[in-house]
């Protein structure tokens, strides 16, 4: 339910975990509890409170109005319904595509422009006014990402992948899709990704093509909607989720150039339901994205894009290199992948432990969020400034065709403080964007140009910049930080390795920020094919393979994946694909009996049980019962039978339109089209408070029969919590009906309801200690 409703009934729910289950409270106690986790905001790392998570719902609801629609559409209004989906699959990758390069154009030059400056006192040798301009410029687009954020889009902070990979399966997480949390995403990418910070704009760009899907399948914001009557067909969650998912997919592809990488992304990673459909029209966005791209990329090359270049637009093309490595070269791929995996899985448990600490800073207040940026910018700026003074200058190497020394904004052989002819090997990884600092480490051919000593300081600064840049009050991306520090480490252990390999230390940096990445994210198919779309060598591929799988295995040996462990801090309910062992053990019954007892209505049900229901409780659905018509093979007549299920929005809209009987019974199907199009019905009409019932009104009755899903998922009580759990994470259900196994004469046929909260680990804990204890034993 919305917040306003949450006050009416039981005071104000933030999200500390305390408020239940949205959909199964009453107003007693239950007995099942809320998951205490750090907090239960979806926007935890930035210490905001907002209204209640509510789940979606992905199941059709097959009432007679639904069914009556269903039956009477014609062949245009088919292919109307068909060809909207490919256009607007089309628009998610045309419009994503342009904010992409956008994000990177101005990326480029604002970044370029500074680091030009600071170039041009560094060859007058004014090295603090070098720092004061570096520091200056730094902290004022880090100011403005963060004030965006903190005052205007709060859900903008962060990736924005892990809401995502929630909202896929099933959970609403508020205000993430909307135009005011798109434009402050674009906004500040481009700030915090110019001002230096150790984070990438690939994850924003994943959420900002969320963005653009959601707001096109719904017309626009929800003040200013366009209501066409094409986009009536997209009306509804499961059609809106599958927009969302081209949508995240169009984002990888954005920030790689990387269109199969993309689909696989969306297809591992993010969502839980797929469908061969959704893959061609997920593919479809992810070509257009490439196309807009390849356009603007052409354009650029012909110097019409200031300073942006060859840079900007993530493509690392080492087609041109012939790699060779032999069978000998397995031992040290192994190494790089369990190296990947250890530090991936070492990586997620620091993580873990700087984002509880940022969560207790950032709820003291907007300005403590804000200054916790402006340091983190500041300690940044100070490092790749002051750093490569203690890096040796190191001669330029005569038979290099690319300018050396060079002060400019790109460049492999900085000059920093080095006199003619010598190069600072630090200055050219940290005074350069990310883009580029990873293009220098993944360069090949170049055994002598990066010491040891310079490539140790850079892994250990950017380890540590990693740890403490993600969870500032700014949109980060975990894909680019990571690259950095595993590049660093496999160009380290190239290094190391000398003759006794024949692998490139160009490939060892690539195959290290693969390891780094499987170890981190747990990513295997989509990273593998990234990596091939961004390196352009189909070469890398058995290597590649190899180490991913290698880094995988090591990592999920220690840890969950990092976006598993920032889905579980902002506490929301996300259903993994494998329940618990224990949870076999455990019945759908026994779980229902832990809950307060369901709250049915009647088929011809009164106005006034109706209006009492929706005060008292916050259930989202309630089954509908009925005397059966035909009764039963051993039951009395006028035994009940279960009839459906009813949404409390649809129960909202009957209130509002007052669509009463002066007599109890049932009502023909004309009836309710005249006062029901079925396409009103998919919009949530929940908010109950503005709806005003005179006593007359509160005496009469409604038909719920045309208004209920006839068809709801049901499983039997003695049905394990595993088995349930995989029903319900599989078809994206929001309510699961239990019935008993054995209906005695005037026995309710509804046991219970199973809502997402219910199936969380947690939660089952809470309610069967003894689970907790035994871990697979007996709960009784």
């Amino acid at each position: 339910m919305v917040e306003e409703d949450l006050n009416q009934i039981g005071g104000n729910s933030n999200y500390n975990g305390e408020g239940g289950d949205p959909e199964s409270n009453t107003l007693n106690q239950p007995l099942v509890k809320a998951n205490r986790t750090l907090s239960s905001t979806p926007l935890a790392l930035v210490g905001a409170k907002v209204s209640h998570i509510e789940s979606l719902d992905y199941e059709i609801n097959e009432n007679d109005l639904f069914k009556h629609d269903w039956r009477k559409r014609s062949k245009a209004q088919v292919l109307q319904y068909v060809f909207l989906k490919w256009t607007l699959a089309c628009l998610v990758g045309l419009f994503t595509g342009l904010i992409a390069t956008l994000i990177n154009l101005a990326v480029e030059n604002i970044a370029g422009y500074k680091l030009l400056a600071v170039g041009h006192f560094l060859t007058q040798e004014r090295y603090v006014t070098g720092l004061m301009v570096l520091v200056g410029a730094n902290l004022g687009l880090t100011l403005v990402a963060s004030v965006l954020c903190v005052c205007f889009a709060p859900t903008a902070a962060g990736p924005g992948i892990p809401e995502i990979k929630a909202y896929l399966n099933g959970v609403d997480t508020p205000n993430m899709f909307g135009a005011t949390t798109m434009i402050v995403k674009i906004v500040g990418s481009i700030g915090a990704v110019a001002a230096g910070l150790d984070l990438g704009k690939e994850g924003p760009l994943v959420h900002i093509g969320s963005c653009i899907a959601s707001l096109l399948g719904q017309g626009g914001t929800d003040n200013h909607r366009i209501k066409w009557r094409w986009l009536r067909y997209f009306n509804n969650d499961r059609d809106r989720r599958d927009l969302i998912t081209c949508g995240s997919a169009a984002g990888v592809c954005a920030a790689f150039r990387s269109p199969v990488g993309g689909v696989l992304f969306a297809l591992e990673e993010v969502a839980t339901w797929w469908r061969s459909a959704l893959l061609w029209r997920t593919f479809f966005s992810t070509a257009v994205v490439v196309v807009v791209l390849r356009e603007f990329i052409e354009i650029c090359n012909s110097g019409k894009c200031g300073l942006f270049g060859k840079g900007g637009l993530i493509m690392f093309d080492v087609s041109h290199v012939t790699y060779t490595y032999h069978v000998t070269d397995i031992i040290p791929v192994m190494l790089i992948g369990v190296i990947g995996g250890i530090l991936g899985s070492l990586y997620n448990h620091l993580l873990h432990k700087v984002l509880r600490l940022y969560n207790l800073i950032n709820e003291k207040g907007k300005i403590h969020k804000v200054l916790l940026s402006l340091t983190v910018s500041l300690f940044t700026s100070v490092c790749l400034y002051g750093l490569p003074f203690l890096a040796k200058c190191k001669p330029c190497d005569p038979s290099i065709d690319e300018i050396c020394p060079t002060n400019g904004r790109s460049g492999n052989f900085k000059q920093f403080h080095c006199p003619k002819g010598y190069y600072n090997d630090l200055a050219t990884l940290l005074l350069t964007t990310n883009d580029d600092a990873v293009r220098n480490l993944f360069s090949s051919n170049t055994p002598n140009e990066f010491g040891m000593g310079s490539l140790w300081i850079f892994f250990v600064l950017y380890c540590i910049l990693g740890l403490f840049t993600f969870g500032i009050a700014t949109p980060s991306g975990l894909f680019l930080p990571i690259i950095l520090m595993g590049a660093a480490y496999g160009r380290m252990l190239g290094a190391a390795m000398g003759s006794y390999t024949s692998i490139d230390q160009g490939l060892y940096a690539v195959l290290g920020a693969a390891a780094l990445m499987a170890g981190s994210m747990r990513m295997t198919v989509s990273l593998c094919v990234i990596f091939l779309e961004l390196t352009n060598n189909l070469l890398l591929l058995p290597i590649t393979m190899i180490v991913l799988l290698i880094a995988k295995t090591v990592g999920d040996s220690f840890n969950p994946s990092i976006y598993d462990i920032i889905l579980h801090l902002k506490g929301l309910p996300f259903l993994e694909a494998n329940p618990e062992p224990w949870m076999r053990n455990l019945t759908v019954g026994e779980l229902g009996d832990a809950k307060p007892p369901v709250v049915t209505l009647q088929g011809v049900e009164k106005v006034s049980n109706i209006v009492d229901v929706l005060k008292n409780t916050t259930h989202n659905a309630f089954p509908v019962l009925d005397e059966a018509e035909v009764p039963q093979v051993g039951l009395a007549t006028g035994a009940t039978e279960l009839h459906g299920l009813i949404l409390r929005a649809h129960l909202v809209k009957v209130l509002k339109k007052r669509w009463f009987l002066t007599e109890k019974r049932r009502t023909e199907e004309w009836e309710v089209r005249e006062k029901f199009p079925w396409d009103e019905l998919a919009e949530r009409e929940d908010n109950f408070d503005d709806v005003a019932i005179t006593s007359a009104e509160m005496e009469m009755y409604v038909d719920l029969h045309p208004l209920t899903n006839t068809t709801p998922y049901t499983v039997m009580e003695n049905m394990s919590v595993a088995k349930a759990l995989v029903l319900f994470r599989q078809v994206g259900l929001r309510h699961l009906l239990i019935v008993p196994k054995i209906q005695a004469s005037g026995m309710c046929p509804v046991v219970g309801i199973l809502t997402r909260q219910d199936l969380r680990a947690y939660n089952i804990l809470q309610a069967f200690p003894l689970l907790e204890k035994s871990k697979g034993g007996k709960t009784h």
